[in-house]
């Protein structure tokens, strides 16, 4: 049984206030002819513009007596139930269905079928697939076009000789319509969606030979996997087209799945992924008190780093983090280690450096600027954990932090009491250090506020 819909909307978008729902028609189609039909105006609660009244005749007055979406959507749901979604060009027509009901706190979910697919399989090489230039081009009259119930009316004519050149069709004849609408991605995205869990965790896309071309992590995967075929970016379809495969790893902890993807990219350094995979820092930036006891900063590359504050993958990058420390914090330049200590700075002379090179500073206002800094990027203690959620109930993760370094993560029963380091020992999978594990870390820990021990 087909449910055959057509809308007409006020906006090219869902959207409260401009973007709605205001006419629908739903034809039951029995797969020889329609059998039973829906169709009503629908007040949305909002302004039709001028630009979607010259589309399809409806006014702001026609609508004004007619039901509101909430009160026809038991009708809708009736309709359509068990019954494939048919449209022309369904996305839109079933998406604003879907986003009218999501605001009303339902999810509709329909199994869909596009006429305009349909078409291109079953007619080939036509110029255009608009239903307007199909009905033209087959005979179809329209006599309400671009109002619901005429276009849905017009589709179901459509289907009709569609589903006739399918029953003659030695190609398709023998086939379903799912099997001619389905697409490798098609199957390629049933496949995954099914495998991947909704939980917290990281993903891996493998293409026909079990590489490994995109890493991702998100506190749903099932979700995120949904997103990247709902994607029209390029790269997204690219990607797509070379997946054969997924595989997974639950986390259950959002920081721990950050931690892991980090570390994956660099281990595999996919295709289709670009951000995190250097995995050699060559410089750093820093961090001490010279004899006249002003904290100081200085790039350095990083085999001859004696107390680094912050790792990067090139000097340029670690260049760029000073200078805009300088700048936000009226720091001196003989003090960074980009001017010769001793000589007054060119930025004081310029009024940025407020002349700690020149005595008109003290050190003790100077050093509570940068300790600003060392703040921001350094933790507070040097060992602790991070406490999170676990894979399961009654179970929770910790990320160990030691000597101001990231060492690795681990799973303990949710009643474990933790004092000591020789308590998660046992239970720690340690981890190859890189750097931006800790900054990972740090943002992670001043957004989310999670529960932080201190060992001693």
């Amino acid at each position: 049984m087909f449910a055959i819909v057509d809308i007409e909307t006020c906006g090219s978008s869902f959207a409260f206030q401009k973007g709605r729902i205001i006419d629908i028609c739903i034809l039951i189609h029995d797969g020889i002819q329609v059998i039973d039909k829906f169709s009503t105006l629908i007040n949305p609660d909002c302004y039709i513009s001028g630009f979607f009244t010259n589309i399809s005749g409806i006014t702001n007055e026609m609508v004004k007596g007619a039901p509101r979406f909430h009160e026809v959507a038991k009708e809708i749901l009736a309709y359509t139930e068990g019954k494939l979604f048919v449209a022309h060009n369904s996305s839109f027509d079933y998406n604003f269905i879907k986003a009218e009901f999501a605001s009303l706190g339902f999810t509709f979910r329909r199994d869909t079928l596009c006429t305009v697919r349909l078409s291109r399989k079953l007619m080939p090489g036509k110029k255009s697939y608009s239903l307007g230039n199909l009905c033209t081009e087959l005979g179809i009259e329209n006599k309400a076009r671009h109002r619901a119930e005429g276009d849905a009316v017009a589709t179901a004519e459509l289907l009709d000789i569609l589903l006739s050149i399918k029953a003659q069709s030695q190609q398709y004849k023998s086939t379903n319509l799912d099997a001619i609408m389905t697409t490798r991605i098609d199957n390629i995205k049933k496949y995954i969606l099914k495998k991947l869990p909704e939980d917290c965790g990281v993903y891996y896309f493998q293409n026909k030979n079990d590489d490994i071309i995109y890493i991702g992590k998100s506190i749903n995967m099932y979700s995120r996997a949904i997103s990247h075929f709902n994607s029209d970016i390029k790269k997204s379809k690219a990607m797509l087209n070379d997946t054969y495969n997924v595989d997974y790893v639950v986390t259950g902890s959002e920081l721990i799945a950050l931690l892991l993807e980090a570390e994956e990219i660099k281990t595999h350094k996919p295709l289709y992924n670009r951000q995190r995979k250097a995995d050699v820092f060559t410089h750093c930036i820093d961090t001490f008190v010279n004899e006249k006891g002003i904290h100081c900063f200085a790039i350095v590359p990083t085999d001859e780093s004696e107390n680094k504050l912050l790792a990067f993958t090139n000097y340029t990058s670690a260049r760029e983090k000073l200078e805009s420390w300088i700048d936000e914090h009226s720091l001196c330049t003989s003090y960074c280690g980009l001017t010769s200590e001793g000589s007054i700075c060119f930025n004081h002379q310029i009024k940025k450096c407020l002349g700690i090179c020149s005595d008109k500073e003290t050190v003790e206002q100077y050093n509570a600027r940068v300790r600003s800094i060392l703040k921001e990027y350094r933790y507070t203690h040097p060992d602790f954990i991070v406490l999170d959620n676990g894979r399961q109930p009654n179970e929770k993760s910790f990320i160990y932090i030691q000597n101001h370094r990231y060492v690795g993560y681990g799973y303990l029963d949710e009643s474990t009491q933790i004092c000591s380091p020789e308590d998660i020992q046992s239970n720690l999978t340690s981890k190859k250090y890189y750097p931006d594990a800790d900054d990972i870390i740090r943002a992670w820990i001043k957004q989310k506020k999670r529960q932080v021990l201190v060992l001693k």
